[in-house]
């Protein structure tokens, strides 16, 4: 489906380095330097000490399944022609979770544990969504 079809992010002040990152294929997570808890989705307080002392961590990428669901009805009209999709919790290698598509030609396959790497989808505007594929063994 070309990008244009699908909605862009909503970008917020907390959220807008995340994003900026994202267009140069780059996945940043916050981080607490009062308790050192690395957390997503951004946003301006820790959710674990409520600290403001926050920086941007460079995430590797990786991680593995946590849970998922397949979509097999679409949410909204423009996911229509992508059903079956799987949606799933990914667990990072750098302690926060996520939520994203896991995509790729053996999504359908996904089971809890996999291991991911995120991947790029582009959207109009130059947005870029992060998304994960299944890694090689898994």
């Amino acid at each position: 489906m070309p990008p244009d079809e699908y909605p862009v992010p909503a970008v917020t002040a907390d959220s807008r380095p995340y994003w900026e990152a994202a267009r140069a294929h780059r996945l940043l997570l916050r981080h607490c330097r009062e308790c050192a808890h690395t957390f997503f989705p951004p946003r301006n307080l820790c959710p674990r000490c409520w600290s403001g002392n926050l920086d941007w961590l460079e995430a590797s990428g990786r991680g593995s399944v946590h849970s998922f669901t397949v979509m097999r009805r679409a949410p909204a009209p423009e996911f229509a022609r992508r059903v079956p999709y799987v949606v799933a919790l990914i667990d990072l290698d750098e302690g926060a979770r996520t939520m994203a598509n896991v995509v790729g030609d053996d999504a359908l396959q996904v089971a809890i544990g996999d291991r991911v790497a995120v991947c790029f989808e582009e959207r109009a505007g130059g947005f870029c969504v992060p998304q994960f594929r299944r890694e090689q063994g898994t």
